[in-house]
């Protein structure tokens, strides 16, 4: 493959994957804010149903009410799904291009192994990433806030440590950004989807649907708007060698401005 189509690639699934994010990002961003307007309502109302919430935009109102149980088909219903897989396929295939098959992944300054036996280290990261943080989610941990942001803060640390210590410091830099969006695609359509897929299941048929549903789905997403901060920042990174790769403390650099991410993810949700 020759210089100039290898650029243009790169540069088509970097637009591609780029605007994906942006659509997937807002969307999710759009509807935590709306959860957390519903909520607010609802507390001032002292429990009662919450009002509609009101907005304006490209010079119209619009209104958005929360409802209990479906009142439309459901072929009338939308969904949002693939945004986040059309990110993370861009993302793998930019990964696979820049990385996997060019020169970017190993340092021998660093650790001189043979670029296969890295790529079977970035991708088992991305697997193994997906399922430490899915059992957690899923134990009593998750259940308390404080201990599972402690238990993730020691993990993202870790595991920035150990990706510093085997990759080049932008390898490692995008492998963490790769972990954080596998674990946000795997949320949606492993953890969200299904949930949301009952949930229509039994409101079609007029039955009870377990609110477990809804909780665990809800605290998905939740987890999907403190991690999509971090990525954004992992993302551009390889363009800020000095300060956050390059740098002789570039492990912790990064650890500090994934929590950095997630106090900004917090202010977001709030607003």
């Amino acid at each position: 493959m020759s210089s100039s189509v290898r650029e243009w690639l790169n540069l088509s699934v970097r637009w591609f994957h780029v605007f994906a994010g942006i659509m997937w990002v807002g969307q999710t961003y759009y509807f935590t804010w709306l959860d957390g307007q519903f909520g607010k309502r609802a507390n001032a109302a002292r429990n009662r149903e919450p009002p509609a919430v009101w907005m304006v935009h490209s010079g119209g109102f619009y209104t958005v009410e929360r409802q209990k149980s479906l009142g439309v088909s459901a072929e009338r219903v939308s969904w949002f799904r693939w945004e986040a897989l059309m990110t993370w396929l861009g993302g793998m295939v930019l990964l696979v291009l820049v990385y996997y098959l060019g020169s970017g992944l190993i340092d021998p300054d660093v650790m001189d192994i043979p670029k296969a036996a890295g790529i079977a280290v970035g991708l088992g990261a991305l697997v193994a990433g997906w399922l430490i943080y899915d059992r957690a989610a899923l134990s009593p941990l998750g259940e308390s806030q404080a201990a599972f942001a402690l238990f993730a803060f020691a993990m993202t640390a870790a595991i920035s440590w150990g990706l510093m210590h085997v990759f080049s410091g932008r390898a490692a830099y995008i492998h963490m950004g790769a972990i954080f969006g596998t674990i946000m695609t795997a949320n949606v359509w492993l953890r969200i989807l299904p949930a949301q897929r009952k949930m229509l299941a039994a409101a079609v048929a007029g039955a009870e649907f377990d609110p477990a549903l809804g909780a665990q789905a809800k605290l998905r997403s939740k987890h999907n708007t403190f991690l999509a901060v971090p990525v954004v920042f992992l993302m551009l990174s390889n363009h800020y060698p000095v300060a956050t790769y390059g740098n002789r403390y570039g492990w912790q650099v990064l650890v500090v401005l994934v929590v950095v991410g997630w106090m900004a993810a917090k202010l977001i949700r709030e607003a």
